[in-house]
C-alpha cells in the first residue's frame, strides 16, 4: 500500500465508470478500463475522445495532451487485465452478487498490496470486505455523477480497512483535484444518506397528490436555490437506483422516512425509470435526453377557471423585515400599499427600511431614482389596522404565533370591506385556524413569501378546504403581477418547502449526534455532492435554531412520525441560547458585530 497509485483499473464502463476513467487519465494515471461488454468499452473510448476534443476546442488542453490522455486509457473485456493495477475501482451494477463476483475474482488476480475500492453508494462496504481474502485493502470510493465535474469524493472505510489504504486513496483524490470526505460504512454515506431521504419524501408528497410534480420541483429550486427539483433529480439518477439505495437505507435505519415511497416501486417495475427510459415522473423527448415534453399530467390552463377579484390596493400588517419586504414588492409592482404597524413610529421605521432597500437597488443600477421615489410614494404608513378599511387584499406578516394571528384576523374581519381577500404569510401554522377566526373563511388564504421577499421568487399559495375559487384565482393572478412564481399546495404543516427541507436538516443534525461525520464534512458533502448553495449547518445557523426547532416541532406534531422528532442536539443548543448567527453562536461560532 506504500506503492504510488499510478496504474488504476476501472471495472464497469457505464456512465460512472467512464467518467472516473476520464478523471484518472486526465490526471496522468495509466487507466485499465474493463467491461464484459465490448460495446460499453467502445462507448467509453468514444466518450473520452469527444470530451477531450471539446477540451482542445475550448483551449483547456493541447492536442498533444489529448493524445497522451487517450493513450493512457486502454480497454479490456477480461478481468485478468487488472493484474498490474495498484488500485482497482469497481463500478458494476448495484447488487451484492455482481460486486462479490468481481471481488472474489480479483483476489486471485491482483497483487496482495493492491487496493480494491467499491463505488457503491448503497451497499455495505464491510460485507464486501469480509468476503475478500484481504479485507484490510478494501474500502469505498464514491464519486458523484458526472465524475469529471463533481468535486466530492466520499472515502468510505470500515472496521476491517487498513488506515494506510485510506491515506493512499485520500491522497489520490486530492491529486485528482477532488475534495475527499472521510466517512464510515452506512448506506448512503453522507451526501446520499441525506439526499435520498429528501427525494423519497418528495416522491411521497407527489404520490399523495398534495402538489403537482411541477410545483414541487419549482418550490425546491426557487425556495432553496437548488439546481434541480427532487422529482427531476430522481429521473436523472434513475428511479430504480433510488429505490435500491432507499431499500438499503431502510434495512439499516428502519426509519419510515427511508421506506421507499410505493410510487418508486410502481414506476421501477413498469420500466419507467427516468431519463434513461424516456419516462419517469416526467416524459422526455427521447431516452437519455433532458428535454421534457408535455404529457397527460402536464398542467393545462383551463378556460373554465374562476376569474379573480380586482385588486388595486394592498394592506400589509407588520413592521418586521418580512412585512417591509412584502410591502416593497407590492409597491414596486404598482400597487397602492398601506403598511400598518402597532404604532405610527414603527410604521415609519418600516417604510424607512424600504427606502434603504430601494436606495441599494438604485446604487446597483437596478432601478432609477425616479422609480424609487414613485415606489415610496405608493406606500402609506399607518399606526392601526383601521387603515385597511378600503384595501382589496390584506396580507399579515406578524409574529409566527397562532393566537396573535387569530386576533389579527378577527380584527381584519371587522375592519376590511366585504370582498377583500385576507392572506396570511405563515410558514407552518394552519391557515384554516386563521380563517375560522373570521366570519368569512372563504376569503382567507395562505400566501407564503420567502425571505428576503424582494429577492426570492417563490410564493406558496395555500388553499384551505374553505377557500373560495375566486380567492385562489385572485392570489395566483396577483402573485404573477408582482413577478413571483406561485405554487399551489394544501393547508398542512410545512407546505412544500419546509416539509421537505427541515427533515433533511434534522437528519444532518442526527449524523453529527451519532459522530458519523463532522459539521464541515457534511456541509462540504452537500454543497459539492448535491449542488446545495449552503450546507445544512450553514443554513440552520442563518435561519435560526429556535425557528428551525419550532418548525420541526410543528412537523412532528402534524405527521406524528418518529423520524420527524427534533434532534436532541438542536433542542439542547436552543435551550442554551445558541440560536445561530443572530446570537453569535449556533452550530458554529461567529464574530460579534
Amino acid at each position: 500500500m506504500d506503492t504510488p497509485l499510478h496504474t488504476i483499473a476501472v471495472v464497469g464502463l457505464g456512465t460512472m465508470g467512464t467518467g472516473i476513467a476520464e478523471v484518472l487519465a486526465r490526471a496522468g494515471r495509466e487507466v485499465i478500463g474493463i467491461d464484459v461488454s465490448d460495446a460499453a468499452a467502445r462507448t467509453a473510448v468514444v466518450a473520452l475522445e469527444a470530451s477531450t476534443a471539446r477540451a482542445v476546442q475550448r483551449e483547456r488542453i493541447t492536442e498533444e495532451e489529448r493524445r497522451n490522455i487517450l493513450a493512457r486509457f486502454r480497454t479490456f473485456s477480461d478481468l485478468q487485465a487488472a493484474a498490474e493495477a495498484d488500485l482497482v475501482i469497481e463500478v458494476v451494477p448495484e447488487s451484492y452478487e455482481a460486486k462479490q463476483q468481481v471481488f472474489r475474482a480479483l483476489d486471485s488476480i491482483v497483487r496482495p498490496e493492491a487496493i480494491i475500492a467499491t463505488g457503491t453508494n448503497a451497499l455495505s462496504v464491510t460485507r464486501l470486505a469480509a468476503d475478500s481474502e484481504h479485507p484490510e485493502r478494501v474500502l469505498g470510493l464514491h464519486f458523484f455523477n458526472p465524475a469529471p465535474a463533481m468535486k466530492l469524493v466520499e472515502v468510505v472505510s470500515c472496521v476491517l480497512t487498513a488506515p494506510a489504504a485510506v491515506e493512499a486513496v485520500t491522497a489520490l483524490a486530492r491529486e485528482l483535484d477532488k475534495e475527499p470526505v472521510a466517512v464510515g460504512d452506512r448506506p448512503g454515506f453522507v451526501a446520499d444518506g441525506l439526499l435520498f431521504g429528501y427525494l423519497n419524501q418528495a416522491a411521497a408528497m407527489y404520490e399523495s397528490r398534495y402538489a403537482s410534480r411541477e410545483d414541487i420541483d419549482a418550490a425546491m429550486k426557487l425556495g432553496c436555490g437548488l439546481p434541480m427539483g427532487p422529482l427531476a433529480l430522481l429521473d436523472l439518477i434513475g428511479i430504480d437506483t433510488a429505490r435500491t439505495v432507499l431499500d438499503a437505507m431502510y434495512a439499516e435505519s428502519h426509519d419510515r422516512l427511508h421506506a421507499p415511497a410505493p410510487i418508486l416501486k410502481q414506476l421501477s417495475e413498469a420500466g419507467l425509470t427516468g431519463r434513461k427510459a424516456g419516462r419517469g415522473f416526467y416524459t422526455y423527448a427521447a431516452t437519455g435526453t433532458a428535454e421534457v415534453v408535455p404529457d397527460a399530467l402536464t398542467p393545462q390552463a383551463s378556460a373554465e377557471a374562476a376569474g379573480g377579484r380586482e385588486v388595486r390596493s394592498v394592506g400589509v400588517a407588520g413592521s418586521g423585515t418580512m412585512a417591509s419586504g412584502i410591502a416593497e414588492v407590492f409597491a414596486k409592482a404598482g400597487y397602492d400599499v398601506v403598511l400598518a404597524a402597532r404604532s405610527p413610529e414603527k410604521a415609519e421605521v418600516a417604510k424607512a427600511r424600504i427606502g434603504k432597500s430601494l436606495a441599494r437597488s438604485v446604487s446597483k443600477g437596478r432601478m432609477t431614482e425616479e422609480a424609487r421615489e414613485a415606489t415610496l410614494a405608493r406606500i402609506a404608513p399607518a399606526g392601526s389596522l383601521d387603515a385597511f378599511a378600503d384595501v382589496d387584499l390584506a396580507v399579515e406578516a406578524v409574529a409566527e404565533d397562532l393566537e396573535i394571528k387569530q386576533q389579527l384576523f378577527a380584527a381584519l374581519d371587522k375592519i376590511c370591506k366585504q370582498g377583500a381577500v385576507l392572506a396570511t404569510t405563515t410558514s407552518s401554522l394552519p391557515v384554516v385556524a386563521c380563517a375560522r377566526a373570521t366570519s368569512r373563511p372563504q376569503d382567507v388564504i395562505g400566501m407564503h413569501f420567502f425571505n428576503p421577499a424582494p429577492a426570492m421568487k417563490l410564493v406558496e399559495v395555500v388553499r384551505t378546504v374553505l377557500t373560495a375559487d375566486d380567492v385562489h384565482a385572485t392570489v395566483r393572478e396577483v402573485t404573477a403581477k408582482i413577478k413571483k412564481h406561485p405554487v399551489d399546495c394544501g393547508d398542512r404543516a410545512g407546505f412544500i418547502v419546509n416539509a421537505l427541507l427541515f427533515p433533511y436538516l434534522n437528519n444532518a443534525i442526527k449524523m453529527v449526534e451519532e459522530h458519523y461525520a463532522t459539521l464541515d464534512d457534511i456541509d462540504a458533502a452537500m454543497k459539492l455532492g448535491g449542488g446545495y448553495p449552503m450546507g445544512p449547518f450553514e443554513l440552520l445557523d442563518v435561519v435560526g435554531l429556535d425557528v428551525s426547532l419550532a418548525i420541526e416541532k410543528v412537523l412532528h406534531s402534524e405527521f406524528r412520525d418518529p423520524g420527524l422528532a427534533p434532534a436532541p442536539l438542536l433542542e439542547h443548543l436552543v435551550a442554551a441560547g445558541c440560536l445561530g448567527r443572530k446570537t453569535g453562536r449556533g452550530f458554529r461560532e461567529y464574530a460579534r458585530r
